[in-house]
Order: C-alpha cells, then sequence, then structure tokens
C-alpha cells in the first residue's frame, strides 16, 4: 500500500486559538469532500479537533501550528505541528469523571494508527485514518482536472487584495472564498452574455454530482 502516490490535499498554518477549531473543522469537511468517504471525513474533524485542541491545552492559546492533510492510498494521513518538543501527547486512561486526558484516547479509536514524530523545529503528531477513497487515484480523467482547477484558484486568489473580514487566518478559507468569487463571476459573464446561468449553474451541479457516483461505483 505504500507504493501508491502520496497526494497532498491541504496544508495551512495558524495561530492556535479555539474558534480556529470550528474554522479548521469545516474546512477540512470541504477538502476531503470527493476525496473520502463520509465516515472518513466526521473521523477526520474529530481528529483535528482534539490534536488542535491538544496543542491549546497543554501549550497555550496562539502557539503558532500547522495542519498537513494527505492520501496514501486508503490511508488518510493528520499531521499537527507545534514548536515544542518537550511536551508530548500520551494515552492515558481518562476515567468516567475526568475532564482531560480523553484527547488522545478519542484519537486511538478513530485512527489506525498515530505518533509523534521530533523535528529540529518542533513536533509533529499525526495520526492515520483507513478510509474508502472517493476519487481514483494515479492518473485519469480527473486528476488534469484537479490540477488546473488548483492552478485556476491559485491564480484568481494571487490577484485579489488581500484585505475584508473574507480573509481568514487560515489560509485555504482565502481559496474558498476565491471559489466562491470564481463562480459568481463566471455566473455574472454567462448572465451578461445572454446565458441562463441558473439552469447552468443546475446542469453543472448534475453533472458534478454524476461523475462523483460513477467514481464511488463498482470497478
Amino acid at each position: 500500500m505504500d507504493e501508491l502516490p502520496h497526494i497532498p490535499l491541504w496544508h495551512c498554518q495558524f495561530l492556535a486559538e479555539p474558534e480556529e477549531v470550528a474554522r479548521l473543522r469545516a474546512t477540512v469537511r470541504a477538502r476531503l469532500h470527493g476525496w473520502v468517504a463520509q465516515e472518513g471525513i466526521d473521523s477526520a474533524q474529530l481528529c483535528v479537533s482534539e490534536l488542535v485542541s491538544n496543542v491549546i491545552t497543554h501549550l497555550g492559546r496562539g502557539t503558532p501550528t500547522s495542519l498537513t492533510l494527505s492520501l496514501n492510498g486508503a490511508r488518510l494521513r493528520i499531521e499537527v505541528r507545534d514548536p515544542d518538543t518537550r511536551v508530548l501527547p500520551t494515552l492515558v486512561e481518562a476515567t468516567g469523571d475526568a475532564e482531560s486526558g480523553r484527547g488522545m484516547t478519542l484519537i486511538d479509536a478513530l485512527s489506525d494508527r498515530w505518533g509523534v514524530e521530533l523535528r529540529q523545529d518542533g513536533k509533529v503528531t499525526w495520526c492515520e485514518i483507513l478510509t474508502a477513497s472517493v476519487t481514483p487515484q494515479g492518473g485519469g480523467a480527473r486528476s488534469p482536472r484537479l490540477a488546473r482547477a488548483a492552478r485556476i484558484l491559485s491564480s484568481y486568489s494571487d490577484g485579489k487584495p488581500s484585505s475584508g473580514p473574507r480573509r481568514s487566518r487560515i489560509g485555504a478559507l482565502a481559496t474558498e472564498a476565491a471559489a466562491i468569487d470564481l463562480i459568481s463571476d463566471l455566473l455574472y459573464w454567462l448572465r451578461v452574455h445572454g446565458h441562463d446561468a441558473d439552469d447552468i449553474l443546475d446542469r453543472a451541479q448534475t453533472h458534478f454530482e454524476a461523475e462523483l457516483g460513477a467514481a464511488s461505483g463498482p470497478g
């Protein structure tokens, strides 16, 4: 299974704050949609919440942190990096009325395996979830389309001013906002040129859902 291609899905840097946890969960769900089955997405959201909450609890609010999602065959890997090598997450047996100690217990229950890697600039706490893949791996008709969409979104986002409330400290939310802007501008262009934008949007959604169904079907 390790010989399958390693696919980076998302990387972001942020300051660990309680309000970031909900934003991270929402962005993780959006990033994994179309790549990972729903059960895997739910587990990933919980794992991200616990790993980031651990940073806040043990290292303090405002700790510089990063999150990386990647896919290797059926394994979804989640990595949370922080700068402190002295405080290591441990698996403890939490009692029924314990107010702490449950984080890594939940990670251990949800993931296939987890661990900690010490680096020169900090540590990486990671876990891997075995999950059904939605998107075929290794080439195929969808890979060039995904790459093309990523390039368009990157250039579209880079061309936007970096001001305004829609810009989050989590960089991926800016990409999501750029995607919304791009879709809106395309619909506006279609309407100006005499096309039925609502009809085209419905047809695009139908086409997209049909492709997802075909990708997750037998064979």
